[in-house]
């Protein structure tokens, strides 16, 4: 359907300028015929005879329109090169009209193509070649997963976190995302404790990450399955894991909180 819809703008767009540029040649047309209308001396009733002498047919149309808009009346040589320096100035202030109109929808219709087709094209192409320079880390592995999580699919957008993070295994955000789906979205925190048991276990992360992880899963115990023992026993083995660290301080001030400490 867009095809059609092009050609169709195509096409009318061509039209209109083959008609313009047949237009401007009958102006010219007429603007010659003034001047010969002026060199010949000829009055209103003289030109059928230059007509059928003439052997150009632009100037026997340009005669034909000249004598139709004479019609019923007589003119001097005065007269008649007046009539004809008046229909080829309204034939160019209408030529100029319709040139006027026709860049406006050209240029309207061209920046819409570039706008749908080559802006895009150029911006891949641009992408590439930043991808290709190695300046341009490996494509958003999560976005097929954002996809899914906001058309509603959550099982898929879960699924598909858990790939992304099999591709990045050292990013700790698709699991993130899967803890706050499960949590947050589908309100089942027990596979939520599960799933951050299960990327503790089974991965070897930086520090920052692995404290992330214990903090998350002290905070689904103590606030989502009151479990206070099971969130203490965390914030403890965090001491021990990172001591002399902001982890290790964050954690006995969280014990202080629940008045372990």
């Amino acid at each position: 359907m867009k095809i059609v819809l092009h050609l169709i703008a195509i096409a009318g767009l061509g039209w209109g300028w083959m008609s313009h540029l047949e237009h401007k040649q009958t102006v010219a047309d007429t603007k010659a015929l003034g001047r010969s209308i002026s060199e010949k001396y000829l009055r209103s009733d003289q030109l059928p005879e230059f007509m059928e002498k003439t052997t150009s047919s632009a100037e026997k149309d340009a005669l034909k329109k000249l004598m139709a808009s004479l019609k019923g009346r007589e003119t001097d040589v005065d007269g008649t090169i007046a009539a004809a320096e008046q229909m080829a100035e309204d034939l160019d202030n209408s030529s100029t009209f319709s040139g006027i109109l026709l860049t406006f929808l050209t240029a309207g219709y061209t920046g819409i193509l570039f706008v749908a087709y080559i802006l895009p094209r150029l911006a891949h192409r641009a992408t590439h070649t930043i991808y290709d320079s190695g300046e341009l880390v490996e494509k958003d592995s999560m976005s097929e997963a954002r996809s899914k999580l906001a058309q509603g699919d959550y099982e898929a957008a879960i699924s598909a976190f858990r790939d992304a993070a099999a591709k990045d295994p050292g990013n700790r955000l698709p699991w993130v995302e899967v803890v706050k789906i499960q949590r947050e979205v589908l309100h089942d925190p027990a596979s939520a404790i599960e799933t951050l048991r299960e990327v503790l276990e089974n991965h070897a992360w930086q520090e920052n990450d692995a404290a992330y992880f214990l903090f998350r899963l002290a905070e689904l115990y103590d606030g989502d399955t009151g479990d206070r023992d099971s969130a203490v026993a965390i914030m403890q083995q965090v001491m021990a894991q990172f001591p002399e660290t902001r982890h290790s301080a964050n954690a006995r001030h969280k014990l202080h909180e629940w008045g372990v400490v």
